[in-house]
């Protein structure tokens, strides 16, 4: 029977649905993070009587016909990209980014990756880097007497130098915007890089056109709602359940057609 198949790709579906909801839970306070959606198709039909076929010799045509479906299948996990709750930390290098962006990210291997983490911090050069070590942006480096840290909104950084009253340039932040940033692909470590699906990354100053701003102090938490993601995981585990129950009565069916003597 084709109904075992049916059911059997809808608990596959709902297996990886689970999953997609367990990830986002698990991440719900992971800076930067952005929950996914697990997105579902119909598969192929079988035609047993196709519509607008000739019923009779007279003209008249089948105005609905008859089809069955074969199951479901995964199409995406398509990743939300609203703004997050923000945490005040009080921490000079703690950079949440206000609407539209991405912080630029040099990995060791020279690619360049883009976060929604501004958790950064000086490493033993003076560099502002990530908790891994990574360069942010281009190289901002940060003398070892500078204090009175300051990024303003529109990611300049500066600093008081030494004995100076008078505040130094430091750097200024750019942030990355992307056509599609869905399309953007996690590598994990709060990580993603640049995509065929994304579009090429369009760099400017935070604050310009389509760019958000940057806070100091703050992190941007994950976009994840707990009540949310419960409810969904409750629906997904129900509509497994409802699939197995399928499997069960057309065991019992092919069971009882067995046994005919």
């Amino acid at each position: 029977m084709n109904a075992l198949q049916i059911a059997a790709s809808g608990m596959q579906a709902q297996e990886v649905n689970v999953e997609v909801l367990s990830n986002n839970i698990a991440n719900m306070r992971t800076t930067g993070f952005k929950r996914q959606r697990a997105e579902f198709a119909d598969l192929l039909y079988q035609n047993l009587r196709r519509m607008g076929t000739d019923s009779s010799d007279t003209g008249t045509v089948v105005p609905t016909g008859s089809q069955v479906g074969s199951g479901v299948r995964l199409t995406a996990t398509a990743r939300i990209m609203s703004q997050g709750s923000l945490l005040a930390t009080q921490k000079p290098l703690d950079l949440a980014i206000l609407g539209e962006g991405f912080f630029r990210i040099q990995l060791p291997d020279g690619r360049t990756a883009y976060t929604r983490d501004g958790s950064f911090e000086r490493s033993a050069t003076g560099m502002l880097v990530t908790v891994d070590g990574y360069t942010v942006g281009q190289g901002i480096a940060i003398p070892p007497n500078a204090r009175d840290i300051t990024v303003n909104a529109q990611g300049l950084i500066q600093a008081m130098v030494g004995n100076s009253t008078t505040a130094t340039t430091l750097g200024r932040l750019e942030l990355a915007t992307f056509v599609n940033a869905p399309g953007l692909e996690a590598i994990g470590n709060n990580l993603m890089l640049e995509t065929a699906a994304s579009g090429p990354a369009q760099i400017a100053n935070p604050g310009d056109p389509g760019l958000g701003t940057i806070l100091q102090g703050n992190l941007e938490m994950s976009n994840v709602n707990p009540v949310s993601e419960i409810s969904e995981l409750i629906a997904a585990q129900r509509a497994y359940e409802m699939n197995s129950r399928v499997i069960k009565a057309v065991d019992e069916m092919l069971s009882s057609t067995a046994n005919i003597r």
